[in-house]
């Protein structure tokens, strides 16, 4: 079915009994009927959402899997009453929102929290105002009650630039429950948070839904915190002309187990089920089938030590793929010195690894276990305080074309196109090649990556997942010995993510790079590896465990998920890094 296609499937959402006007019980606590938002007029006009319908009972936590422009935030900021629809009813317990209010709480990705008030300042505004009848007394009490609720009476004095991103959320998450809503409204609170702290907060948040009995509307792009949180799952279909996918009702008993869930049936059943769903409407549009008509040139990078030969060194030669030891870590350490100036700390201490030519490796770890300082050394862009670093028979001393780097935001020039950026790289690494050559190099890659309608387009014209693609374009372009890729989907929504790991995954299945990606994401990093490294918290990092992944290439996500071992190889990694969580 195309895109074109599922998006006007327009799914509508289980009606509620027929409404008695005579008795509020009746009523669903938030209902929205044929809700449309446009923005823009005349030519520049752009529907945001389309015909929105959704009932909600007092006391549910909903979960909306929405992604990067589905609309997600104009629907939160609807219900939440800062915007209006074009047409259709946006309807609290039967009666019309039409402007902000108490009642609904609303916690956004960003901290908006006041940088020159205390933790429990910035709280007490928003008591104060709500609750100026109260006696003094009164609203210090409450506010302290909310304040230690989300684990920060230790930081009650504290001023944001003081506190973590979890810990500013989590103040956004008290002012939003100390005005006593109704409705608690988070668009997508956790996104920006390291792994950790998000599964925390999620605890968090869920123990404070279970006290309080607040109705829960959550915005996310992650569907296991969707599953693990919520009564109902309901997918944002994407823009424009959003609209509401089919509900997926969650079963699972509460309060709900993350090592637990890896062994249930339906937790497994409902992932692969939201999954597919979400893979189908988003990844419709097939890879751009003109990087087949593109043939690479025959004719080696300078920094290959046979380039002057005439054989293509784009295709990487099949019997190399396996030599042993081409890339080796021998007991590398990296030190930084304190910043009282009083001596040293050891950041990594004595990672040592060996890999084989073509091999995928995957290092995963908490925030500040020293993943992206391993790879930093390894591609010549920081210094090594003991031990070494060999690739193809010599050291890495210095940063150089034959190691291509991807990090979580590329960076490009932005007044250049996308074809002038990656021609940077290439016309540096095959000074010798014809101008027609270097073209179809650049042409090829991007084309690979999908954005061969897009080759003229400026970078800062492009989206952040376009950006991204850009990277990974220039990075294979280069045709490097060392592929070294920091998080580089980071930043990016579930979806884009998805996406461009089966990009990643289809260019390297052409290449066979040897390559180590830096990921925080569990599944990410199954999915892309041959073994997964585990490293131990920081300082003094170093490998815990080793996890070699036997799964088929080329691989998918749907596959992947399927697949009888997957799920054993998820639980073994979870709880390694269960095991490293010092916090508790």
């Amino acid at each position: 079915m195309s895109v074109a296609k599922l998006q006007l499937v327009d799914i509508k959402m289980t009606k509620q009994p027929p409404i008695k006007p005579s008795n509020d019980a009746y009523l669903p606590l938030v209902e929205l009927n044929n809700v449309c938002k446009s923005y823009g007029e005349g030519k520049n006009k752009a529907s945001i959402l389309k015909n929105i319908n959704l009932s909600i009972k007092e006391g549910e936590f909903i979960a909306i899997v929405g992604f990067s422009g589905s609309g997600k935030t104009t629907l939160i900021s609807t219900i939440a009453g800062l915007i209006q629809a074009d047409s259709g009813d946006v309807l609290k317990q039967g009666k019309p929102i039409t402007a902000p209010g108490p009642d609904r709480g609303v916690v956004f990705q960003n901290y908006s929290l006041m940088p020159w008030l205390t933790v429990y300042e910035n709280v007490a505004l928003a008591v104060d105002q709500i609750f100026k009848d109260w006696p003094g007394d009164k609203r210090k009490a409450h506010t302290e009650k909310y304040v230690k609720m989300v684990n920060l009476g230790a930081a009650m004095d504290k001023k944001p630039a003081e506190l973590s991103g979890g810990m500013r959320q989590r103040v956004n998450v008290a002012r939003a429950l100390a005005a006593n809503p109704d409705i608690l409204l988070l668009d997508e609170p956790l996104s920006a948070l390291d792994a950790l702290t998000r599964g925390n907060l999620q605890d968090e948040i869920l123990s404070i839904w279970e006290q309080e009995k607040k109705t829960v509307i959550l915005i996310t792009n992650d569907v296991d915190e969707a599953i693990y949180m919520a009564d109902r799952v309901i997918p944002l279909n994407p823009g424009p002309d959003a609209t509401f996918g089919p509900d997926f009702h969650v079963t699972i008993a509460r309060p709900r187990d993350r090592a637990a869930l890896n062994h249930d049936a339906e937790f497994k059943r409902l992932r692969a089920e939201i999954t597919k769903y979400l893979m189908d409407i988003g990844m419709a549009k097939a890879l751009d089938v003109k990087a087949d008509k593109i043939v690479l040139p025959n004719v080696r990078p300078n920094t290959s030590t046979d380039w002057k030969l005439d054989h293509s060194a784009l295709k990487l030669e099949q019997e190399h793929l396996g030599r042993p030891r081409y890339l080796e870590f021998s007991k590398v350490s990296k030190s930084y010195p304190k910043p009282n100036g009083n001596g040293s700390v050891k950041v990594v201490d004595g990672f040592d690894l060996k890999m084989k030519k073509g091999e995928f490796v995957s290092v995963i770890g908490h925030s500040g276990c020293g993943k992206s300082t391993v790879l930093s050394m390894a591609a010549g862009l920081s210094t090594i305080s003991e031990g070494g670093i060999i690739l193809d028979n010599r050291e890495v001393d210095s940063a150089g074309p034959d190691k291509g780097v991807v990090f979580q935001a590329p960076s490009l020039f932005p007044w250049l196109t996308a074809f002038e950026n990656v021609m940077l790289g290439v016309e540096k690494v095959y000074p010798h090649a014809r101008k027609s050559e270097r073209e179809d190099i650049v042409e090829y890659y991007l084309a690979r990556v999908g954005l061969g309608d897009s080759l003229r387009k400026k970078a800062g014209d492009l989206s952040n997942g376009m950006r991204q693609r850009v990277g990974i374009a220039r990075a294979f372009a280069l045709s490097p010995k060392l592929l070294l890729l920091d998080e580089p989907f980071g930043m990016l929504d579930s979806l884009t993510r998805w996406e461009l790991q089966e990009v990643l995954m289809e260019v390297w299945e052409r290449t066979h790079v040897t390559a180590i990606i830096v990921t925080h994401d569990v599944d990410e990093a199954i999915l892309l590896a041959d073994r997964v490294v585990m490293m131990t918290n920081g300082p003094h990092a170093k490998i815990g465990k080793i996890q070699e992944i036997d799964l088929p290439r080329p691989r998918t996500r749907k596959a992947l998920l399927e697949h009888d071992d997957y799920y054993a190889y998820r639980e073994s990694i979870l709880t390694f890094l269960s095991e490293c969580d010092h916090t508790h």
